[in-house]
């Protein structure tokens, strides 16, 4: 509770002033934020609607070929299924492809507050983060998720047809691959985190067995499955960012003349 109010304090703080400008009130603060989320929200809605006029390509072709490489069958259980499984499936690939622009939003709430010659790197920090996510999705679609349908599709008998629900796949994988590109962006967040002089090197090593503790229960909570092989699949993409993140820490820290030698 302690580490989020001063991350949030720091972002509010770094958001509210910028050269020849007064400091923002809290009220000014909010109606700010207001306004990056409604333009994010915008951001998606359009990602959304590009989306809606490749919903086939989406669903048959990206979503249902993986299942098709493993035998595995699909099938509908409601009257309502197919329709909800089309939107479904284009409001999340319209949040996967307007994160950029969501990203965008976000540190053009904080640049104001941020030296000239760190708001030069705001687009190169749009890109680098967009590219962390992106991997993330790409490692969640073609390493976790063929492991996975692979060991579901071990499961059944002669007696025991293996059927998979449809729109509880596309939920399953959507939100896999959703969940492996936020999981990407830890190195990126390690980075601010430092640079604000939250985090430290040396914090992230002397707790890192915590760390990899939380690791695999955020791995359990990402991952819309109870099984373990998609969980650790997941972890240990985690574990080996996090050990990225101390070098990024180390290399943030000593490139800013702001952070401090303390630990959180």
């Amino acid at each position: 509770m302690g580490i989020t109010r001063v991350i949030l304090g720091k972002i509010f703080q770094s958001a509210g002033k910028s050269a020849g400008q007064k400091e923002m009130s809290f009220l000014e603060h909010l109606d700010e934020l207001r306004s990056k989320i409604i333009h994010a929200i915008i951001g998606i809605l359009i990602g959304t609607a590009f989306c809606v006029v490749f919903a086939d390509f989406i669903v048959q072709t990206a979503l249902l070929s993986p299942l098709d490489s493993y035998g595995l069958k699909t099938q509908v259980l409601s009257p309502y299924g197919i329709v909800l499984l089309y939107m479904e499936s284009v409001l999340v690939c319209g949040i996967i492809i307007s994160m950029p622009y969501t990203i965008y939003c976000l540190w053009s709430f904080v640049a104001p507050g941020l030296l000239t010659k760190e708001r030069r790197y705001i687009s190169r920090i749009v890109f680098f983060t967009s590219f962390c996510f992106f991997a993330g999705v790409a490692f969640g679609y073609y390493i976790i998720l063929p492991a996975a349908l692979q060991f579901f599709s071990t499961f059944h008998t002669q007696e025991i047809n293996l059927n998979i629900a449809l729109d509880r796949y596309v939920s399953f994988m959507l939100m896999l691959l959703l969940g492996a590109g936020l999981v990407f962006e830890l190195p990126m967040i390690s980075y601010f985190l430092s640079k604000m002089g939250v985090l430290t090197p040396k914090f992230m090593r002397k707790y890192r067995i915590h760390a990899i503790v939380v690791i695999f229960i955020i791995a359990a909570f990402v991952t819309p499955s109870p099984d373990m092989i998609t969980q650790t699949l997941m972890a240990l993409p985690m574990i080996v960012l996090y050990e990225v993140s101390i070098f990024i820490s180390k290399f943030s820290q000593g490139n800013s003349s702001t952070l401090s030698d303390g630990s959180v």
